[in-house]
């Protein structure tokens, strides 16, 4: 066979099928978006392989290794790729583009395929992202949607991504809507690696001349951090506030946030966390709210007495361009008004961009 150059991250669009050579475990920690996980090891095997390593040698662990290679590439043939044309043009990678990917990239080209092995493995994705958000970061056209808790942010984002406009919903991919009481029901949070990789796969489909809108998001989401590059250029761009009338964001927030009900015990443990904030007494109401699910007086408190100074301080110190940011007003924080609240933000005039 002819010798080539090495198939680098950035070649991976021009291959059929990206396959992902790693174990289960690995590839639901992160993945390449677009890439089927095909273990040459399963996740126990990979275990067995690396302890005879340690223990024996390698050549003990080539010996076991290589009878567990085989029954699971013969199990891809007969059947993820069973139907495979002669023509079908696969690239393969594992963590370092080593003996993993090397060993099912060999099978295949037996087999009469044009297999291609990725240089540097998922190791190189990773450094690829990493310099995407760098690269990337500081182009961005940003308008960073800002509002007081119970804004209906996250629902404008949504609404004007349906609308056609470029989203980055940093929120929805961290899993997490950003405050003490933020975490989804039965949803766990990703990896950090992988919310990068989301970031990226999403910045890689948009017009970066065009405007991208996002959320004011602290340095941390749940426990994700913003990547630096990305959070400074959120910092330094232009902002557009929604002032909602406080009945209208109780009540939304009575809608958004009403699973919090469902468990009293596991939001008191949360609202717990706050007594070094507002001391023992405002704590013990807030938690006998919490266990009699009277969720009106409690978000009614926690918008006045925590959310709301909160936001104050931290707009004008995080946020570079707050004193001159735009605002949109609403009374109404239902499903048809945040369409038409969406809508009237994207006519703004668009404010100047930072230089990068």
């Amino acid at each position: 066979m002819s010798h080539r150059p090495p198939c680098r991250v950035t070649d991976r669009h021009r291959y059929d099928t990206l396959i992902d050579a790693r174990t289960p475990a690995e590839f639901a920690i992160d993945h390449i978006p677009g890439a089927i996980n095909l273990p040459v090891l399963n996740n126990e095997e990979r275990v067995i392989v690396g302890t005879l390593y340690k223990q024996q040698g390698a050549f003990e662990a080539r010996r076991v290794g290589g009878a567990m290679v085989a029954a699971n590439l013969a199990a891809h043939l007969r059947g993820p790729l069973a139907d495979k044309p002669a023509h079908w043009r696969p690239l393969v990678y594992c963590w370092r583009g080593g003996m993993r990917s090397g060993s099912m990239v060999q099978w295949l080209r037996l087999v009469g395929w044009d297999a291609q092995q990725m240089q540097g493995g998922y190791k190189a994705w990773r450094r690829h992202v990493i310099d995407q958000l760098d690269a990337l970061a500081p182009q961005l056209a940003l308008r960073v949607l800002c509002g007081p808790t119970g804004s209906a942010k996250t629902r404008v984002l949504q609404a004007l991504a349906a609308q056609g406009a470029q989203v980055l919903d940093l929120e929805g991919f961290a899993c997490h809507r950003g405050s003490v009481l933020g975490a989804l029901p039965g949803v766990a949070q990703p990896a950090q690696t992988a919310f990068e990789t989301q970031i990226v796969a999403a910045l890689d489909a948009m017009d970066l001349q065009r405007p991208i809108y996002i959320e004011a998001e602290s340095a941390r989401i749940g426990r994700l951090n913003v990547p630096l590059a990305l959070l400074n250029r959120l910092r330094a761009s232009p902002c557009i506030e929604i002032e909602a009338g406080t009945a209208a964001r109780l009540d939304f927030l009575l809608r958004d946030y009403a699973n919090l009900g469902d468990d009293p015990a596991q939001l008191a443990r949360l609202l717990g966390t706050l007594k070094e904030l507002h001391g023992s007494e405002v704590i013990a109401r807030w938690q006998a709210w919490a266990h009699e699910r009277a969720l009106a007086p409690l978000f009614a408190e926690l918008m006045a007495l925590h959310y709301d100074p909160l936001y104050q301080r931290s707009q004008s110190k995080n946020l570079f361009q707050w004193a001159t940011r735009q605002s949109v007003a609403t009374d109404d924080l239902t499903p048809a008004s945040v369409n038409a609240l969406a809508q009237a933000l994207a006519q703004l005039a668009p404010a100047a961009a930072p230089r990068p």
